[in-house]
């Protein structure tokens, strides 16, 4: 420790987001020259390259990720210490929360959030926006969303923990000739093929699921957002890969059938993301624990940084 001083592990932690040593320096105000001598003085210290020169940037070694975990973790500590305000009073905070949701989930966890943050922060905003996945984690970083929930293996170096786990099914009108055909029997390839669909541009994963099978000829319209698919769906024969805990909010329920397939795909893991930089913002952590509490994991749940899902 008495090689390091603090400016080196905010130089790790620049580099590390970054993945770019250029970017890493423009960010803290230093020259190439000083970022050079600072990593060698810091690669001296910990016995590691901790970088390795990759096509358009550079790419962390196995201790440079353990040693992130902790740097990051002391860094937010240390910044939360230094920028307390005497902490944080959910009754009369008028902060505003920034997350990235798609649409669908949007319609799965804002109504629920809304509802708690009118009964126990009533003047908090909540602005919710849609991110580029490959940009989620920087914009994690620097503060310009606090948090990301969803299935997004792509999303890499984040803390994280798991909200619920859910899978892909058919849903379609009540009374839709396959379902009175099918009973309760799960689809296999051959009837899915005699589905008419509908599908949500921005929904990649069920738009790999529907070509990986061979169905995207089925495909008859293809809409940009997810609100208008009830609608769709109850006035057509149109079908709809979609996953389950949404398909439970449609209402009446009685005007559904929601029918299992046989998809070449597992369960899938929804999430919530975070960056380990602002943890410990007295907001951010009282966030962080309502959305735990309200989508079903306990406080307690050790968090975790995890390369993909």
């Amino acid at each position: 420790m008495q090689d390091l001083d603090l400016n080196l592990l905010r130089l790790f932690d620049a580099v590390y987001r970054t993945r770019n040593v250029s970017r890493a320096a423009e960010q803290l105000g230093m020259s190439q020259p000083a970022t050079s001598q600072a990593l060698t003085r810091l690669r001296l210290a910990v016995g590691d390259p901790l970088f390795e020169r990759v096509p358009g940037g550079v790419a962390p070694t196995a201790r440079a990720d353990r040693l992130a975990r902790s740097v990051q973790a002391g860094l937010a500590l240390l910044e939360a210490g230094i920028a307390d305000d005497g902490g944080f009073d959910p009754a009369t905070s008028t902060d505003e929360l920034r997350i990235h949701l798609t649409d669908i989930g949007e319609a799965r966890f804002l109504p629920p959030l809304m509802r708690e943050l009118r009964r126990q922060a009533p003047q908090m905003r909540v602005q919710a926006s849609t991110w580029p996945k490959e940009h989620i984690a920087h914009a994690l970083d620097n503060g310009r969303i606090h948090f990301a929930i969803g299935f997004l293996p792509e999303v890499q170096h984040t803390a994280r923990v798991d909200l619920l786990t859910d899978r892909y099914v058919l849903v379609m009108r009540a009374g839709h000739p396959l379902a009175v055909s099918m009973g309760r029997r799960a689809l296999d390839p051959m009837q899915l093929r005699k589905l008419d669909l509908v599908a949500v541009q921005s929904h990649a994963q069920t738009l790999h699921i529907l070509h990986s099978m061979n169905l995207g000829s089925r495909i008859r319209l293809m809409t940009s957002t997810f609100l208008a698919l009830p609608a769709i769906v109850t006035s057509t024969d149109l079908a709809v890969l979609m996953p389950r805990a949404i398909v439970a909010g449609f209402e009446p329920a009685s005007r559904y059938q929601v029918m299992d397939a046989r998809l070449p795909t597992d369960d899938f893991t929804v999430a919530l993301h975070w960056s380990r930089r602002h943890e410990h913002v007295p907001m951010l952590r009282w966030t962080r624990e309502l959305l735990q509490a309200l989508f079903g994991v306990s406080t307690g749940s050790r968090s975790t940084a995890k390369r993909g899902r």
